[in-house]
């Protein structure tokens, strides 16, 4: 069984809390056994993959398999075409050069429901929505990648695994994935 969760902010990718203020994915009343594919960090939101299927975590998250993964970034300022071109091209966080990605401006942006709590506001400074598409997943990559290039990341959702998108799915709700939709999972 694949579960496609769309994980609220301020909720960890792990069922037991080690210590943490965070919420965890005990609460959603999952399935016995399930474990989730992957990660989150609490601060990101969105498509979050848990199975019961040991073996579909390496076909999902090793690099070699370039698995797409989309994320919906709303970043302090607005940046330019170029600065876009340069989070495409790969930046270096950490001593790690990035893989080569997609990067665009989100034109209409996207209508989230606003996040709880509220992302940081300043009346002088604009936001602006951008999609990043990845074939790999580091810790924070994505923070790290709008970081190096001038512009911080206000709000994080990760909206597409493959072919398979989030869609209308609530925040907090969970689904088990029907066959075609599995299979749109292995899809680029």
């Amino acid at each position: 069984m694949i579960i496609a969760f769309h994980k609220p902010y301020g909720v960890l990718s792990q069922f037991t809390p080690n210590g943490s203020v965070h919420r965890t994915l005990a609460e959603f009343g999952f399935p016995k056994q399930v474990y989730p594919i992957g990660r989150l960090d609490a601060d990101s939101e969105g498509l979050l993959l848990l199975t019961d299927e040991r073996a579909l975590t390496e076909r999902l998250l090793n690099p070699k398999y370039r698995h797409r993964r989309v994320y919906y970034v709303q970043v302090e300022r607005v940046p330019t075409p170029a600065d876009l071109e340069k989070l495409s091209q790969g930046v270096v966080i950490a001593g790690y050069r990035t893989q080569p990605c997609s990067a665009y401006f989100l034109d209409p942006e996207p209508d989230f429901p606003p996040r709880v709590p509220p992302i940081r506001f300043r009346k002088s400074v604009p936001t602006c929505w951008i999609a990043l598409e990845l074939f790999e997943g580091k810790n924070r990559q994505v923070r790290k990648m709008t970081a190096a290039i001038g512009f911080p990341t206000l709000r994080l959702i990760r909206t597409q695994i493959g072919r398979f998108e989030l869609g209308k799915l609530p925040a907090g709700e969970w689904k088990i994935l029907s066959a075609s939709e599995r299979q749109r999972l292995f899809e680029t």
